[in-house]
């Protein structure tokens, strides 16, 4: 199992030998190596909630195998990226600062075109058997990328769209409705402010449901007609940019920012890739209770979220016992409890035992937490390509100062 690049092989030559890497298919020997380790996890912290659920998967994984872990908190997932480049840059082929990232989209494929990651490690984890790749394909393709097992699946995400239903007795259920909507109630609907990953996701959306091709959106930006392709959406943006939240003159820093003033009545209509944040919010008394949920008619985007391992991780072997802790039922039904996250699980109810469907099947998925077969469509995620290109061409367009 290489986790070595190509283009660092002079320097292994000159370098010292190393340890082998740690091999799953020898668990035995995973456990073994990782007692003792501290696992450096670099993950998003935007919300209180999961860095709450990472600080209990650190005392779980101390618990069980030995292994500390310390949550990297990151403001901007690209942060960890940068590091593992500027390591790889300066020769540095182990001990590396980075034992794992919560990871996906450009910035996975940023690493894994590169050949800067560890693996491939995630099919041969001992849990991964119970993970359901028939229902969420998308744990094995991230942004029209083959995973090639370079990152362990650990939640399933759908953009819902969130509102306050006493406010918005009928939401609307398209994006040219939305339009409508945000015309005739200027001032209550707004995005995160681009690149922030989730206003570029609305941009995503738009395109995706008003380009007449969608299929042109699974290919790289550069095999298409960009300004014929993208005309709809700076079309639509130029129309509702003037009735969102103050004029479009400012945008919410990011998601939470967005669900605060959703809780703080600026807005009716918000939106999040976590189909249980409202419910969640409406238990911590964050939201009131007659916030819900809703999709769109023809689905919405759906992605999944991995754990993937640097090519020179310091403490590889505590980073896949982590990697596979995330995978154990009992972890999988707290993410997906709306109390603790509400995250979509990507495990199959079919493939667990007795007592891991017991853990599912107790909890109370909360009152604005749609049943799966209302999910709908989940909708495939263009290219990484375009999210690229659509976020910086929104700055020019729209961008306003931080």
């Amino acid at each position: 199992m290489s986790r070595i690049p190509a283009a660092l092989s002079l320097m292994l030559a000159l370098a010292a030998p190393a340890a082998a890497d740690p091999d799953p298919r020898d668990w035995p020997g995973v456990l073994e190596a990782a007692r003792g380790q501290t696992v450096h996890w670099h993950a998003w912290a935007g919300d209180p909630r999961i860095n709450d659920f990472i600080a209990w998967v650190g005392r779980e994984l101390e618990a069980r195998h030995g292994v500390r872990l310390v949550h990297v908190k990151l403001s901007d997932t690209a942060d960890a990226v940068s590091r593992v480049l500027a390591e790889a840059a300066a020769g540095r082929t182990e001990g590396g600062a980075v034992d794992a990232i919560w990871i996906n989209g450009a910035n996975f494929v940023t690493l894994k075109e590169r050949g800067f990651l560890f693996g491939p490690f995630a099919e041969a984890l001992p849990n991964w058997p119970l993970v359901d790749v028939d229902a969420n394909p998308a744990v094995l393709v991230d942004y029209t990328i083959p995973v090639e097992g370079f990152g362990a699946p650990w939640a399933m995400f759908q953009k819902v769209f969130e509102y306050d239903s006493a406010a918005v007795p009928e939401p609307p259920r398209t994006i040219a409705a939305l339009g409508d909507w945000i015309e005739a109630n200027p001032g209550r609907f707004t995005y995160p402010q681009p690149p922030d990953f989730r206003g570029t996701s609305f941009l995503k959306q738009v395109l995706v449901d008003l380009t007449g091709d969608p299929e042109v959106l699974q290919r790289p930006v550069e095999d298409a007609d960009y300004d014929a392709v993208t005309a709809p959406l700076w079309a639509y943006l130029d129309r509702i940019t003037p009735h969102l939240w103050r004029a479009g003159r400012a945008y919410p820093a990011n998601e939470p920012a967005l669900g605060q003033l959703l809780a703080d009545g600026e807005i009716d209509i918000g939106f999040s890739y976590n189909p249980g944040r409202v419910s969640a919010a409406i238990a911590d008394f964050e939201l009131p209770a007659t916030a819900r949920t809703f999709v769109l008619e023809g689905g919405t985007l759906g992605n999944a979220s991995f754990l993937a391992i640097p090519f020179n991780a310091g403490s590889a072997a505590g980073a896949l016992v982590l990697a596979n802790l995330i995978l154990d039922p009992a972890v999988q039904a707290r993410a997906q409890d709306p109390e603790v996250l509400g995250f979509q699980t990507v495990l199959g109810m079919h493939l667990l035992d007795a007592s891991g469907r017991a853990a599912f099947d107790a909890l109370d998925l909360g009152p604005a937490t749609l049943a799966p077969e209302d999910m709908g469509q989940a909708q495939l995620e263009p290219h990484p390509s375009w999210e690229t290109r659509i976020a910086a061409d929104w700055v020019a367009r729209f961008g306003v100062a931080e």
